[in-house]
C-alpha cells in the first residue's frame, strides 16, 4: 500500500508492527529511529491503533487500505497525528472516517488537507459515501468536514454527523458531491 501524497503530508499506511509501536508509544520517549514530532501519539492515536491491531486480529491480518494512516509533514518527515478508515466499506459502500492531530499542529489546514487525501482515495476505491462526526463543541472539526466537501446531515445530543455521498457520480466529474446537495 502506498503512502497517500499530498501537497504538505505524507499519509502513511500503518502496518501491524508499526501500530504496535503506536499503541504502546509514550510521546516522551519515541522508540529509537521514530520521526514523532513532541506530543505523538496522544491517546486518540494510541485508541486508534489498539483498534486496528484488534481488527486485524479479528481479520486474520492487515485491514489496509481501510485502516489507520499516520500523518506526516513532508518538509521534515514528523508525525504529527493520525486519519483513519474505521475499517472497510459496509454493504452499502459507506465507510466512516476519523482524524486527529496533536494540538501544536491544529489550525494550520493539515486536517483538511489531510481529509481531503481519504476522501479522494476512498473515492478511487469505488467507495459510495464517507461518514464522520464531531462532539458537539469540536468547531474546529465541523469546519475540517464542511472544507473537504462534506455536509451535516444529523446532529443528537452528543455529536454533529458529517457525510458525503457520491451516489449517481461518476468518479472523474470533478470531485465530491455532498449528500443532498442540488448539482
Amino acid at each position: 500500500m502506498d503512502t497517500l501524497m499530498t501537497a504538505r503530508l505524507a499519509l502513511h499506511p500503518l502496518t501491524i508492527a508499526e501500530a504496535a509501536v503506536v499503541e504502546a508509544g509514550d510521546p516522551r520517549d519515541p522508540p529509537h529511529g521514530a520521526r514523532w514530532a513532541p506530543g505523538y501519539p496522544d491517546d486518540g492515536d494510541r485508541a486508534g491503533a489498539r483498534r486496528f491491531l484488534a481488527a486485524c486480529a479479528s481479520a486474520g491480518g492487515s485491514t489496509q487500505p481501510f485502516g489507520p494512516y499516520e500523518i506526516r509533514r513532508r518538509t521534515d518527515g514528523m508525525a504529527i497525528g493520525g486519519a483513519a478508515f474505521h475499517g472497510g466499506p459496509d454493504v452499502a459502500g459507506q465507510v466512516t472516517v476519523g482524524y486527529g492531530l496533536i494540538s501544536s499542529a491544529r489550525g494550520r489546514g493539515y486536517a483538511c488537507e489531510a481529509l481531503r487525501a481519504l476522501l479522494a482515495f476512498a473515492r478511487s476505491q469505488g467507495v459510495l459515501s464517507v461518514k464522520g462526526d464531531a462532539d458537539l463543541g469540536n468547531i474546529g472539526s465541523h469546519r475540517v468536514m464542511a472544507s473537504a466537501g462534506m455536509r451535516l446531515v444529523a446532529v443528537d445530543d452528543r455529536l454533529k454527523h458529517y457525510r458525503v455521498d457520491w451516489r449517481g457520480t461518476a468518479p472523474d466529474d470533478g470531485g465530491p458531491r455532498s449528500h443532498g446537495a442540488a448539482r
